[in-house]
């Protein structure tokens, strides 16, 4: 049995120095966090860490989230979702913490440090991030930063951190299992409360910031309607705690018994946890999903081990391979016999070639296909088995396999609600580029990658129930947006007539 934490302690390995600090001649200043891959007050490592840092210091602690101007083509589908979540942790922050909470617009670059100097904070607490943009703009930070300011990288993404469980890029997830196994006693433990200790100074307001959070969801959502909201995921810590142990349909509570029989059957779609959108945007700790997790594990064995295989080995092997293979969305990525194979099949001739345009319209002879786009589009989510079948068909229909990662990763990004995620990468590597899988049988186009086809699907599931089910799906949305903009031309007519 896994030991507990004690009171507002975090293991030491999952904390690491990006900058050391010196302290001025005023003394310590202020703990800062700056949240951005862990959305969530609850099961946080990182704010428990920058609150621990600050009751030992005696000094105040406040959170800020800089929202990037684009970040990876994110639209209204992502950004609304979080930032409602973000409204409520906003709230939940300021009224049950009484930690102040700041949110700025920019390049985090300028913003964080010019927020660092005019509170005169002593250290910057930071989330983990395994991809390049974070990272490059931490670096930046470290160097914009005052000499006197320490900078703490946190890892509350993963269970096991990620430079703990490896310091090489694993092969697969037989190569890292054992490692991550190995730890899981001493991370794998209860978080402790946030108690924040009355500092001897109180915070200082920099300027007058309240947010209009209606405003700026507003202006989220015109900026990118493109691809708009989803009403299916409802956003922040709440929900997110009632997709996994909800008395009406919580995944641990009521659809566990299905999910190791069901799961790759897309005509199942609720055998599955429902938990990415809320994994990715950090609104859900992994470690709590774990925990709760174990304790059924005697009822469901099955179903909780392959669970946990996929919320721990797979997630964070995909940590790995973004955090130590530089080219991690490239054909670079790839092991040395893959690119070979790719390379020597490239120019192989297609039945069909399709363009980004009509790939991303549904407009393929394989109706199948087209299902699994479109439930991509308007849904927000493909289901985990159709994501394979749908990146490979995009390599056997375009005219290389780097156009093929290319359009794969855009789309991905693009409509899934849980895109320009370390998930997302590796899942499009895995099926164009077989990483963290090895060689098959060699045939045209795919040379030695694993090969899905449609006859195989059909031995699997029922594909024409799946269909049908996308075009229900769809039909579906389609009504309820219509609606909706009826309903809303009406108001608009309403409050512009003189009688009313």
């Amino acid at each position: 049995m896994a030991s507990t934490a004690s009171p507002m302690t975090v293991q030491a390995g999952r904390v690491r120095t990006l900058k050391e600090g010196s302290r001025g001649e005023s003394g310590l200043g202020p703990v800062v966090y700056w949240m951005f891959r862990d959305q969530r007050v609850t099961d946080n490592w990182a704010l428990i860490h920058a609150v621990a840092e600050a009751n030992k210091a005696n000094v105040p602690v406040a959170v800020v989230f800089n929202l990037f101007h684009t970040f990876l083509g994110a639209k209204s589908r992502h950004l609304g979702f979080m930032l409602r979540g973000l409204r409520q942790l906003c709230h939940r922050m300021q009224h049950s913490l009484q930690i102040p909470f700041f949110l700025f617009q920019g390049e985090a670059e300028e913003t964080v440090p010019k927020f660092l100097r005019e509170c005169g904070a002593s250290l910057l607490v930071t989330d983990f991030s395994p991809l390049r943009e974070v990272r490059r703009c931490k670096e930046e930070i470290c160097k914009r930063v005052s000499d006197s300011v320490a900078v703490h990288e946190v890892d509350a993404h993963n269970v096991v951190p990620l430079w703990v469980a490896s310091d090489k890029l694993e092969y697969s997830a037989r190569t890292i299992r054992a490692k991550i196994t190995k730890r899981l006693s001493d991370y794998l433990v209860d978080f402790p409360d946030i108690e924040v200790e009355p500092p001897a100074g109180k915070w200082v307001a920099t300027e007058n910031h309240s947010i209009d959070w209606d405003d700026l969801i507003a202006d989220v959502l015109r900026r990118g309607a493109e691809v708009p909201e989803v009403d299916w995921c409802e956003p922040g810590e709440i929900a997110a705690s009632e997709v996994l142990m909800g008395s009406k349909n919580g995944f641990l509570t009521k659809r566990l018994k299905g999910y190791s029989l069901d799961r790759n059957n897309p005509c199942h779609p609720n055998a599955l946890s429902g938990l990415s959108p809320y994994l990715h945007f950090g609104q859900i700790s992994a470690q709590r999903c774990a925990l709760e997790a174990r304790k059924r594990r005697n009822s469901h064995p099955q179903a909780i081990d392959a669970f946990l295989e996929e919320l721990i080995v797979r997630r964070e092997l995909a940590d790995n391979y973004c955090f130590y293979q530089p080219h991690y969305d490239s054909l670079k990525g790839a092991w040395a016999w893959a690119q070979n194979t790719l390379t020597e099949h490239a120019t192989d001739k297609r039945e069909h070639i399709y363009t980004k345009e009509q790939l991303e319209k549904a407009q393929t002879a394989d109706p199948l296909w087209n299902a699994s786009q479109l439930e991509m589009v308007h849904y927000g989510k493909m289901h985990g088995f159709m994501r394979m079948y749908w990146a490979k068909k995009i390599l056997e229909w375009t005219r290389g396999p780097e156009e093929a990662l290319e359009i794969s990763l855009y789309l991905n990004d693009k409509y899934e609600l849980d895109g320009r995620d370390p998930n997302g990468y590796v899942g499009c590597m895995w099926s164009i580029c077989g990483v963290h899988d090895q060689g098959w049988k060699e045939r045209p186009i795919f040379g030695k990658i694993r090969y899905m086809n449609y006859a195989g699907c059909k031995r699997k599931f029922d594909v024409d129930k799946y269909i049908a089910y996308v075009n229900k799906l769809v039909r579906e949305l389609k009504k309820r947006k219509a609606e909706n903009l009826l309903s809303q031309k009406e108001k608009v007519v309403r409050s512009c007539d003189p009688e009313d």
